[in-house]
């Protein structure tokens, strides 16, 4: 007799790895529970949720090749209030909401100087500035560039 994907079935622990448990369901089949289908909580080493002999309602998560997947998490039934932890989380604590301050959107922005007034401004500084280093560079150099006399 073979066991229904979906279905939730009592089945006896007959096997514990270090990957999850193997578990004998009705008719004969054994199936495997992995490790993370054992608890909703962390579970490090199977032994300290279950041991060989133990009675346990499973759901079948799949069927393939012969080979049952097994959940003991899914078969417990939660309260739909329960759905996630995330949305039990507090909310976010720090800055407050930024998009409130943003000054573009309100149309409050005005350009001190336009972006060729910008441009000449970086130009003029930039050629004083490479005009500067020409200067201090040029006595410093030996060679055909440099001065004679």
């Amino acid at each position: 007799m073979s066991v229904e994907v979906g279905s939730k079935v009592q089945g006896k622990v007959t096997g514990i790895t270090n990957f999850g448990a193997f578990v004998e369901l009705p008719g004969g089949s054994t199936g495997l529970v992995h490790i993370s289908e054992v608890a909703d909580s962390y579970v490090k080493d199977v032994n300290d949720h279950l041991k060989i002999g133990d009675l346990v309602e499973v759901k079948v998560i799949s069927e393939k090749d012969g080979k049952t997947a097994l959940s003991i998490k899914k078969a417990i039934e939660k309260p739909e209030a329960q759905t996630s932890s995330y949305s039990q989380r507090p909310p976010r604590q720090g800055r407050a909401d930024n998009r409130s301050k943003d000054f573009r959107s309100k149309g409050q922005f005005k350009p001190r100087e336009s972006f060729e007034d910008k441009v000449s401004k970086f130009l003029k500084s930039s050629e004083e500035n490479l005009s500067s280093l020409k200067r201090n560079t040029e006595s410093k150099r030996g060679g055909r560039g440099g001065r004679r006399g």
